[in-house]
């Protein structure tokens, strides 16, 4: 799985505050992940993390080329 610094990726199960949606802060053998809801940073290893993200909901950079596209 293609992940990168920045992407916003939704899991299967929620995080105790409620919230699935999860901002990756670090990507390597393990990954860390920024609630997006209580901002709680969480360390899990990469191959658990891949199992358990049902989408990458938005890419890093991929915002700052819509914006770039618009001012054209």
């Amino acid at each position: 799985m293609d992940l990168h610094v920045g992407d916003v990726v939704v899991l299967k199960k929620p995080h105790p505050c409620g919230e699935t949606r999860f901002e990756l802060m670090r990507v390597g053998m393990d990954v860390r992940l920024k609630c997006t809801g209580c901002g709680r940073e969480v360390l899990v290893p990469r191959k658990k993390a891949e199992k358990s993200i049902r989408t990458v909901e938005a890419q890093a950079g991929q915002e700052a080329a819509e914006r770039e596209a618009e001012h054209v």
